[in-house]
């Protein structure tokens, strides 16, 4: 599997190509950012696996995955315990990974810090590609660590071998904060824990907790070159993501390079530009930098507030500026980033070593073939467990009727109803005013739609919430305001179609999920979905053509989409030269 670490150090990220912090990265004569996907995409193939490396393995577990290993007892909307959250197996992606990729011959140590790891942190995406990242490099041979707030609503059972490696103090607003560091396996890949003695990273959510947040991940920056420094580890690579870990540049740079840490250079990873890790001076000074200098133009001063009393930084612009490469996830997304938002002058300035890569995702965390939350096993030269999948969300959501069926056979006239899902979080970039269109013009097209997804807007779930008691006791929509990985698996895997009308969208994960599933993406054209999907329609791309697409952000131009998108499922012919 090669996604975007991986395309990293095979490409770039070896300490040769590295100036010191005012100088950029070498860009190598005729590189090219990593493509995902060949002239051969399709959905089967996605079935069987995104890389020619994974499908030999993929392959040969198919005779034993168990697709469909008993007769399945229907679950009901009056279950007592709901489907999704039934007893599941347990599950280690690590042991599916095939043995034959090609290791790499510069092998480097790696070291991600970051604010989300799936599937114990996990938010959106961002959690999402930093554990296949990691796995993905782990594959081709290079030492991996991922560092992680100890944050306290993880649990700790979907952590392996749980210790405590290291107590040692981090500083704080003037003040050496005993902090602990444990070390556990998730996923196969080594983490550190980073556990600081005061409220930091308390509550029952990864964020919006009732410390000051802005300030937490302050700390977690510096306590995790902290924690480098007195544990003597020398990576070669530190790669952080997101505002969250912006000040680490800074700190690394104007502070631990001078005292030992004197080996790594840092990337930087965007994967969503809307938040710029806003910052007061005197919030910056409290990790032990002066703010005040990094206030000007070529640092870190957010140009938005020049004028303004007090101006502010931008941890996000900071860490550009200070990072020796920086990358975001998808070549679209770096052009549309050159060309709007108030960073696009910083990156311009900084473009020699500003790179898109496309994300990728885990083919052994989502794989049909091997998924123990789906009650049928499928690949692309087994799809029978789909419909399976599909009639089981059915009956369970109360979509279907609950006549007495024969085994595991399944009713026609439920395949016949197309299926819509839309995994998403409720905010304004993913769309949400066509998300309420497509509730009521997919009912009205014959179809059924599943949301699922939670709002951090109240006014957004307020309305949703709405949209849920008009709809969830019909025959058609399902409105499920929460988020269960468990159900987002079993939802793929039953879906027809995958709606993402998101307005803008960085990279975008669900529509590669969604093919891998076998399901049709319906997508806005922007971002890293632009460089995905491509139309059933559009003759200049026939042989990679894989799902539909809009431009436009009015609900005339999603009804164009989905109204193609429902003709073609109802001429099967047509709809199978997708799929095959």
């Amino acid at each position: 599997m090669l996604i975007m670490e991986s395309a990293l150090v095979g490409k770039f990220c070896k300490p040769c190509c590295f100036h010191s912090r005012k100088g950029v990265l070498r860009k190598r004569k005729g590189m090219a950012t990593h493509h995902l996907f060949s002239s051969e995409f399709n959905i089967m193939s996605l079935l069987s696996s995104t890389h020619p490396s994974v499908q030999a393995g993929a392959l040969k577990r198919e005779s034993s995955a168990g697709f469909v290993t008993k007769e399945l007892v229907w679950p009901s909307p009056d279950d007592e315990i709901p489907f999704w959250k039934r007893d599941f197996p347990s599950w280690d992606a690590s042991s599916e990974v095939p043995t034959d990729i090609v290791k790499d011959s510069n092998l480097l140590h790696i070291v991600h810090v970051t604010a989300e790891m799936a599937p114990i942190a996990k938010v959106g995406g961002l959690g999402d590609v930093v554990t296949g990242l990691a796995r993905a490099c782990l594959l081709r041979g290079h030492t991996v660590d991922i560092m992680l707030p100890f944050y306290e609503c993880i649990q700790k059972q979907q952590i392996s071998d749980l210790a405590l490696i290291t107590v040692y103090n981090s500083y704080h607003d003037g003040n050496w904060i005993p902090t602990n560091a444990h070390r556990g396996v998730v996923s196969g890949i080594p983490v550190i824990f980073i556990e600081p003695s005061n409220e930091f990273f308390k509550g029952q959510h990864v964020y919006g907790g009732s410390y000051n947040e802005l300030e937490a991940y302050l700390f977690f920056s510096r306590a995790c070159l902290e924690w480098m420094q007195v544990s003597g580890i020398q990576p070669d690579i530190i790669h952080v993501h997101e505002w969250q870990t912006g000040a680490l540049p800074l700190l690394f740079w104007d502070m631990y390079q001078y005292l030992s840490l004197k080996k790594p250079r840092v990337i930087l990873t965007i994967h969503n530009m809307e938040h710029y890790g806003e910052c007061r001076q005197e919030q910056l000074s409290k990790c032990g930098l002066d703010g005040s200098v990094y206030a000007t133009i070529d640092k870190a001063l957010d140009d938005r507030t020049i004028g303004h009393n007090p101006e502010r930084l931008s941890l996000l612009k900071g860490g550009i500026v200070y990072s020796n490469a920086v990358v975001t996830v998808s070549p679209t997304y770096l052009k549309e980033t050159l060309c709007s938002r108030w960073l696009a002058s910083t990156l311009i300035a900084h473009r020699d070593k500003y790179f898109g890569i496309l994300n990728g995702i885990d083919t052994a965390m989502w794989n049909p073939a091997t998924d123990v939350f789906l009650p049928a096993k499928f690949s692309g030269q087994n799809i029978e467990g789909k419909k399976l999948c599909k009639h089981y969300v059915q009956r369970g959501l109360g979509l279907a009727s609950e006549g007495i069926i024969s085994g595991n056979n399944v009713p026609d006239t439920m395949l016949k109803v197309p299926l819509v899902v839309c995994i998403s979080r409720l905010v304004p970039q993913k769309g949400l005013h066509l998300i309420t269109h497509a509730i009521k013009y997919i009912e009205e097209l014959g179809g059924q739609m599943i949301v699922l997804g939670k709002a951090s807007d109240s006014r957004f779930e307020g309305e949703f919430k709405h949209l849920a008691e008009l709809h969830n006791h019909g025959p058609s929509i399902r409105i499920l305001l929460m988020y269960s990985e468990e159900l987002s698996h079993m939802l793929y895997a039953a879906a027809d179609m995958v709606l993402v009308p998101s307005i803008y969208e960085p990279c975008g994960l669900s529509q590669l999920i969604g093919m891998r599933y076998g399901a049709i993406p319906v997508v806005r054209k922007t971002g890293g979905l632009a460089d995905t999907v491509f139309d059933m329609d559009d003759q200049s791309n026939c042989e990679i053509a894989n799902g539909f697409i809009f431009e436009g952000v009015d609900e005339g131009s999603l009804n164009w989409a989905l109204d193609r998108a429902f003709a073609y499922y109802r001429d099967s012919r047509r709809y199978m030269v997708i799929i095959t």
